[in-house]
């Protein structure tokens, strides 16, 4: 049986993959259940217990909490985890995964994005995730990088899915943006079971996986069968973009197929299932 730690195990993400690692037999502890009330000190973060596996997702998922407070959102994600390495390199054959983004790549030039790709991140939030990947490629700690694109699925209470139920219900029909703007959507047990398969191959080369589903999807594709599932308005877009949003994001999911991996909920059953679950839990 693997030992394992989610820090943000709490979160939408990091639920899904504690289920995930439960489900394949480990036993799995969680850190970091809220960003406020369970702060991920240094001296929390020393100590830990050592595990054979740490999944690292904690702090916050938001670009706009990223630009709104910089320094904030750096202390929960790039400070714990250097205290995390620092801490983990005096354990006995550890293994980290951390999730990132896509967020990293910035305005990609080649879609779809390999891994290969040039990082120029174009948002606070991007920049938070490639200063902690850096910290791993310069550690030399056995670790592994999953840069996830746009997760959704049940239980996810913020973003565009959720604010578009919620524009629904109220017979709201605006939305941001051109609508055209494209999005690659991974279902969160897809991305958790990608993430358990790059654990496997954690090491001190520093594997990094796209998380995506390899197609890309507009926003207004998106949006408009929930507003026909809930009997709304199609949605109207207004034109105005917002800071550190680029236009289109896909991954090249060629690595992660290679583990074996690849995502097996479809777009339309994965959105039906979310409109689901908001009527009967929104």
């Amino acid at each position: 049986m693997t030992t394992a730690l989610v820090l943000g195990g709490a979160g939408f993400i990091g639920t899904a993959i504690v289920r995930a690692l439960e489900a394949a037999g480990s036993d799995v502890a969680i850190a970091g259940t809220s960003s406020h009330a369970d702060p991920l000190t240094a001296e929390r973060i020393a100590a830990l217990s050592p595990v054979e596996l740490v999944v690292f997702c904690a702090g916050s998922s938001s670009v706009a909490a990223s630009a709104a407070d910089p320094a904030g959102e750096r202390a929960k994600t790039v400070e714990p985890l250097r205290h995390l390495v620092d801490a983990m390199a005096r354990w006995p054959a550890p293994r980290l995964v951390f999730i990132s983004s896509a967020a990293v790549y910035g305005n990609a030039m080649q879609l779809p994005t390999p891994e290969t790709a040039t990082c120029a991140p174009v948002s606070v939030y991007g920049v938070h995730k490639r200063e902690c990947e850096q910290q791993l490629l310069d550690a030399g700690l056995p670790s592994a990088i999953v840069r996830l694109f746009s997760v959704y699925g049940p239980g996810l209470r913020k973003q565009l899915l959720w604010d578009a139920c919620k524009k629904a219900l109220a017979h709201e029909e605006t939305f941001a943006g051109t609508g055209a703007e494209e999005r690659d959507w991974l279902h969160v047990t897809d991305a958790a079971a990608l993430v358990l398969a790059a654990a496997t191959v954690a090491s001190r080369d520093v594997p990094i996986f796209n998380g995506g589903s390899g197609i890309g999807v507009a926003v207004c594709d998106v949006i408009a069968p929930i507003c026909l599932a809930m009997r709304a308005d199609p949605p109207v877009f207004t034109g105005e973009t917002r800071a550190g949003d680029p236009t289109k994001y896909i991954a090249d999911i060629t690595r992660a197929r290679a583990l074996g991996w690849a995502p097996r909920i479809e777009l339309e059953r994965g959105l039906a299932d979310y409109v689901a679950w908001f009527v009967e839990h929104g």
